[in-house]
């Protein structure tokens, strides 16, 4: 069992791609927080562990946190930041 984990920053509209995020710019949201994050993971079809106290190796004086996602072998991480992505950004309309 492999868990991939998904950093806030990796969907966050307000940085930019040197400063951590994965996703294009219209696909990103502002602010993404991690319960936004494990909501748009279960809604994917995975399990989703919040880990509050995490900071992001780029924003080491932000502590946002992070989401382990577990079993998620079969599904490349890029494809699965871009469809937890695409449902934050449904969550917010």
């Amino acid at each position: 069992m492999v868990e991939k984990v998904i950093w806030p920053a990796y969907i966050d509209a307000e940085l930019s791609r040197r400063e951590g995020r994965r996703v294009p710019q219209e696909v990103a949201v502002p602010e993404p927080t991690v319960d936004e994050i494990a909501k748009a993971v279960q809604q994917v079809g995975y399990d989703a562990v919040v880990e509050r106290d995490k900071a992001y190796s780029r924003e080491n004086w932000k502590t946002r946190g992070r989401v382990l996602v577990k079993n998620a072998d079969d599904a490349s991480k890029n494809d699965l930041i871009q469809a937890v992505a695409a449902y934050v950004a449904a969550l917010r309309d």
